[in-house]
């Protein structure tokens, strides 16, 4: 397995964001390049980003690392537990999804690990009382993409 995606969030006064319930759906690629069921391209930050078979998303793990205490009032990660075996969601399934599953506070100290299911449903809500919420965010893969597609790696 290998670090194929990083991401630093951090929530603070002036950056308290809510982020509404989803799958994580696409990946990071190097450059793009027209295969079979990679579809809705986009570029963000610079990089190519693509939406890839929901067999590789599956084959997938996320991995969240706490810098800083994330209570119940500072927005911790929403999941709907199990929903990760229900491969890609549509989105007018979500709602019905979240509600039948229910969901779990991720709450952690600093220096907690989660690790789950990238393709598990997830939300955060803003922050009732922000502060540094500082998370480092790594998504592993074991699987290559098909050639000439390439992970951008770290």
């Amino acid at each position: 397995m290998r670090a194929v995606r990083a991401l630093l969030f951090d929530k603070t006064e002036l950056s308290n964001w809510a982020l509404g319930w989803h799958q994580d759906r696409t990946i990071v690629i190097q450059a793009r390049h027209q295969i079979p069921g990679f579809e809705v391209w986009s570029r963000k930050g610079g990089l190519d980003h693509v939406e890839p078979p929901i067999s590789i998303l599956e084959e997938m793990v996320t991995l969240r690392a706490h810098l800083d205490p994330c209570g119940d009032d500072n927005a911790p990660l929403l999941v709907a537990p199990g929903s990760h075996r229900l491969g890609r969601i549509a989105v007018g399934a979500i709602e019905m999804i979240v509600a039948s599953l229910g969901q779990a506070k991720c709450i952690a100290d600093p220096g907690d690990v989660w690790l789950y299911a990238t393709p598990i449903l997830h939300a955060s809500d803003a922050a009732r009382a922000p502060s540094h919420r500082r998370v480092l965010q790594l998504d592993f893969s074991v699987r290559d993409l098909p050639a000439p597609l390439r992970w951008l790696d770290l």
